[in-house]
């Protein structure tokens, strides 16, 4: 039996284009909902529920002709996906202005998947697609374009474009409590995730991965990235996980990335160790059979002036308390020359490490 297809006409009435995407994806049970080609502004994010289909209209030579945002600045996602078997395609997004803050990461975004805190034990949402997507964010670097956070697993996202914004892709844990430094748990780490051709540019970073397992990387391009990626353990690493079958930093692998990256400090950062924000304990993530291999890196010239430590070099990778991370056919691209001196004295490169947007 297939499923049911419902076609929505816009109006052009931000308030009433959104209560009447929310009526018809409330009417029914899941299916294929298509939207026309065209701009459309909603008053505010939707909720996208279980089992249902959101496309755009046909592409036209390759870019998406269906486009959203939102006159909201109160930090809703345009779509937040909280149910299972959910496809987004061939719709553009354009997210609305937002300062979400640091452990914001979830806010203030074109598409979120899952939340970062919970009020309760959750139930997992998983075997979510997002492909033919395209996010444009030019005005900010405050906020995320697109976050898959906490309780999510079985997620694909593929041919996806981003300009702007935080990071393009965020790929965070979420737990039970009330904030970050009240945390009980337990907590959820997100897993079986696949991302692949992926194409960021002129943003603070292109994706992270913090306190995940189970996730392959393939065919990036970052280009004009303060920071390429980076594989992080989280704030409190695993001392909330339940599940020791799959460990936490396990079976992560980055393949075939492009990284031209125009930051003071590194193009991408490995690190093992993670400060808690409950007590500010250190605590140390063991990486098992965790690969970033064949991969290119740019170095371009800084993006602001004086903006480099002249004590400081630019590194490709650092690595930090995280062995067992194999490293395989690394390049680094030098025919554009990295903008000051190269010293081999260098600061604790955590110290300056922006925080991002989590």
């Amino acid at each position: 039996m297939s499923e049911p297809h419902h076609d929505l006409t816009f109006t052009g009435d931000p308030t009433a284009d959104r209560q009447a995407l929310e009526q018809l994806l409330a009417s029914a049970t899941g299916g294929t909902l298509r939207l026309p080609a065209g701009t459309f502004t909603l008053d505010r994010g939707v909720v996208l529920g279980p089992g249902w289909t959101l496309s755009g209209a046909p592409p036209g030579d390759g870019a998406v002709t269906t486009w959203l945002t939102s006159s909201s600045s109160d930090g809703e996602p345009i779509l937040h996906v909280l149910g299972s078997r959910v496809t987004i395609q061939d719709i553009g997004f354009l997210p609305p202005r937002c300062a979400p803050g640091e452990h914001g990461g979830d806010r203030g975004t074109a598409i979120t998947v899952g939340n970062y805190l919970y009020p309760a034990e959750a139930e997992w949402i998983e075997d979510v697609q997002i492909r033919r997507v395209q996010v444009e964010r030019r005005d900010e670097r405050a906020a995320n374009c697109v976050a898959v956070m906490g309780a999510v697993r079985d997620i694909t996202i593929s041919d996806v474009s981003i300009v702007g914004g935080c990071t393009g892709i965020a790929v965070h844990w979420g737990a039970v409590g009330d904030g970050v430094h009240s945390i009980v748990g337990p907590s959820y780490h997100p897993h079986h995730l696949s991302i692949r051709d992926l194409r960021v540019s002129d943003a603070f970073e292109g994706f992270y991965l913090s306190s995940v397992h189970d996730v392959a990387v393939e065919r990036v391009h970052l280009s004009e990235v303060e920071i390429g990626f980076r594989l992080l353990p989280g704030d409190n690493t695993d001392r909330f996980h339940t599940s020791g079958d799959n460990p936490v930093g396990a079976r992560i692998s980055v393949s075939g990335a492009h990284v031209a990256w125009n930051g003071p400090l590194y193009a991408v950062r490995v690190a093992g160790w993670g400060r808690s924000e409950i007590d500010h304990s250190v605590r140390v993530l063991e990486y098992r059979d965790v690969v970033v291999r064949d991969c290119t890196f740019v170095p371009l010239p800084l993006a602001a002036a004086g903006s480099g430590d002249p004590l400081r070099s630019r590194s490709p990778i650092v690595v930090e308390q995280a062995a067992g991370v194999i490293l395989e056919a690394i390049r680094v691209d030098l025919r554009v020359d990295p903008a000051g001196p190269e010293h081999d004295d260098r600061a604790d490169a955590a110290a300056r490490q922006p925080a991002g947007c989590r």
